[in-house]
């Protein structure tokens, strides 16, 4: 797939001579949907991307899995074509950094390199009972205070532990070391470095703080936890830091020679990339569903408002980095169900389009809670309603409406991290396909108080595995020099009155409310306090919505 990033390429890449020699650094971005090779030199400019869509499947609801073999396949093809279409080839590569989807989980034979299995992928909930089994006598949060998470299907662990139950022979062959476990870094590093022969076994921190085996404050493998959940050690990759460099691509590969610098899960991945590196920092990425994260510093910040305490990065030797993380089921994928289901719009530019035409949403609230709602409320008993509707609303009115909704449910994130952190939020880095929507842009400062920044860059995701392994090889000095690069495309500062904004944010948490209480006897009421938790584990019971209603998009 050709990119659409042709305005942001650098058109004239510097020609290596024997003066100047411009430096280069690669990154492979294996997302939910798609893959993508991107080269960015030392200025951080795009120079090419080439990006390949992968299948989707789904056995049964709430099943969704993807074939490793295939995502091996795109990675190859995207970096070949990538390579082909630019004057760059793979001996002028500094480094290549990994960024990928995370929690989704595999394991494969060490000694054939052939799945066991599709993929599980991280928005499956077949595990959603298994999460259940689990709690025993000590609930959802048993292992809250040594892995940040609770139990909840979408965190690996428990798809490892289905893995075991329904592949014939996995078990046993994961005891002895012949069956390997791993998120889809470990996959891709392992085929890059050779696959069955001397392909590397690996996972970087934070990846491996989202399957729910390893310990924050180690950063080992948990023994208690792995006894307890009846995994073997023997199958788990060598945990490692964000930037380091783990090994060469592999010899007669596509990244022959290559030193492979960096992981980075995706949003950890996209926070580096808009270098949010002091304690306090937020991104904000727009995507199917909204991820927000703070870099917390050198501390965890246990959650007590509903979001995840998790690894925001580590470089080499130096001291772990912390974040908070909250995560919005429905972002935009409302604008999809505008013009997919509703059909009011012809594509996604139009909702602002339409939306522009009305000073406001017409008193009427839409709460896009599809398949329950994410952070930091975690109602799976919750569903999507309109309120406050009147003969005097438009299709304009239902548009504006959409786009608000995102901007509250990040509101409602940012909170909860102000709350469990003590920081007040000063200002936000946004990125993601959203972010085009300046009507969006300038309601979320309005309703945040606080100003929104979009990069020059929009591509942070890539960007931040590049950074990751720049550093590892010495193309950037340090995070110093990488901040400079940082440039801000546009910003946005809020404009609305504070009264105006308290009638909003009242009106909104009124219109929750309302989306409460649908499904499985709920009462409508809120969570007693406790991590805001209550019934509901973080997305065993309302991912599905992800993939079955509003099909797959890249996170």
């Amino acid at each position: 797939i050709t990119c659409d990033f042709r305005h942001l390429l650098n058109p004239n890449p510097t020609t290596p001579t024997q003066t100047t020699i411009m430096k280069y650094v690669g990154a492979i971005d294996q997302g939910t949907s798609s893959t993508r090779f991107m080269i960015f030199n030392e200025s951080g400019d795009i120079v090419a991307v080439n990006q390949k869509e992968h299948k989707q499947y789904y056995p049964q609801p709430g099943w969704v899995e993807h074939d490793p073999m295939e995502i091996w396949s795109c990675t190859c093809d995207v970096i070949s074509a990538c390579l082909k279409s630019s004057p760059i080839s793979a001996s002028d590569l500094s480094a290549v950094g990994i960024t990928n989807q995370r929690e989704t989980t595999l394991v494969w034979n060490a000694e054939t390199g052939e799945p066991y299995y599709n993929a599980i992928v991280w928005n499956d909930t077949r595990t959603a009972p298994i999460a259940k089994s689990m709690e025993g006598k000590y609930g959802p949060d048993r292992f809250r205070a040594k892995t940040g998470l609770p139990l909840a299907s979408y965190f690996s662990a428990t798809k490892l532990s289905w893995l075991i139950d329904n592949v014939k022979g996995l078990k046993e062959d994961l005891k002895s070391g012949k069956a390997k476990f791993g998120t889809i870094d470990s996959w891709l590093m392992y085929n890059l470095t050779g696959g069955v022969n001397g392909g590397i076994h690996i996972t970087s921190v934070c990846n491996a703080s989202r399957t729910l085996l390893m310990n924050l404050g180690t950063l080992e493998w948990d023994d208690e936890i792995l006894k307890a959940l009846d995994i073997p050690k023997e199958c788990l990759p060598k945990i490692v830091s964000n930037s380091e460099v783990y090994a060469n691509g592999a010899k007669g590969g596509y990244l022959d020679g290559v030193p492979l610098a960096g992981i980075l899960g995706d949003q950890q991945a996209a926070m580096f990339g808009q270098t949010c590196y002091a304690a306090g920092e937020v991104k904000s990425t727009y995507g199917t569903g909204n991820f927000v994260l703070m870099n917390t510093g050198k501390s965890q910040c246990p959650s007590t408002n509903g979001l995840l305490t998790t690894i925001g990065y580590k470089l080499g030797d130096e001291e772990v980095v912390y974040a908070l993380e909250g995560a919005v089921a429905y972002c935009g994928s409302v604008i999809q169900w505008l013009r997919d289901n509703l059909k009011i719009i012809q594509d996604a530019p139009q909702s602002q389009t339409f939306a522009e035409k009305v000073d406001d949403n017409g008193g009427m609230y839409f709460v896009p809670a599809f398949a329950g709602l994410f952070a930091p409320r975690w109602r799976a008993d919750a569903r999507g309603c309109f309120v406050g509707m009147t003969a005097y609303n438009t299709r304009d009115h239902v548009c504006r409406a959409a786009l608000e909704a995102a901007a509250y449910q990040c509101k409602e994130v940012v909170d909860a991290m102000i709350k469990d952190s003590g920081v007040n939020l000063t200002a936000m880095k946004v990125d993601g396909g959203m972010t085009a929507n300046t009507l969006l842009m300038q309601f979320q400062a309005d309703i945040l108080d606080c100003p929104v920044y979009r990069p020059v860059i929009p591509e942070t995701t890539a960007l931040g595995a590049a950074y990751a392994a720049g550093l590892a090889v010495g193309v950037w000095s340090g995070l110093d020099e990488i901040k400079k690069q940082w440039q801000c495309d546009e910003q946005w500062e809020s404009k609305m009155e504070t009264s105006v904004r308290e009638k909003y944010w009242m009106e909104w948490n009124r219109a929750v409310s309302k989306s409460l209480g649908w499904v499985d006897g709920g009462d409508g009421s809120e969570p007693k306090k406790g991590g805001g938790w209550g019934k509901v584990v973080a997305f065993a019971a309302v991912a599905a919505g992800l993939g079955f209603i509003m099909g797959q998009k890249k996170r």
